[in-house]
C-alpha cells in the first residue's frame, strides 16, 4: 500500500499559491489574448483572467490571520474573483475559485 503524505493547508499557503498563479497568468497573459476563444474571439480573454486573479488576491491579502484554517482565505479568493470577474472567462475562473472554497470551508 502506498503511503500518501498529508499537507497542511492555511490561509498563508493558498495567498502565496494565488501570488504564484497571479504571476503565471501575467507571463501568458499576451499568449492567451492571442488566441481565437470560441464563441468570441475578442482577443482579451488572458486580460480578463488576469484582472480577475489580480481582484481575488486582492481580496485574499485583506484577510486578517491568514495561517490560521483556510476557509476564509479560500471563501475571499472566491468572492474577490466574482465582484472582480472580466468577461466570461473571468466569471468562469471564479466559479473555479467558488468551487474550490466550498470543498475548503467544507473540511
Amino acid at each position: 500500500m502506498t503511503q500518501v503524505s498529508q499537507v497542511a493547508l492555511d490561509g498563508a499557503a493558498l495567498r502565496n499559491w494565488m501570488r504564484v498563479s497571479q504571476d503565471a497568468l501575467a507571463r501568458r497573459r499576451a499568449e492567451i489574448d492571442a488566441l481565437n476563444v470560441y464563441p468570441v474571439p475578442d482577443g482579451d480573454t488572458g486580460t480578463n483572467m488576469y484582472l480577475t486573479i489580480e481582484a481575488a488576491a486582492a481580496a485574499a491579502m485583506e484577510v486578517s490571520n491568514p495561517a490560521s484554517v483556510p476557509g476564509p482565505t479560500a471563501e475571499a479568493l472566491a468572492r474577490g474573483a466574482l465582484l472582480g470577474a472580466r468577461g466570461n472567462s473571468g466569471v468562469i475562473l471564479s466559479q473555479l475559485l467558488r468551487g474550490m472554497a466550498d470543498v475548503i470551508s467544507s473540511t
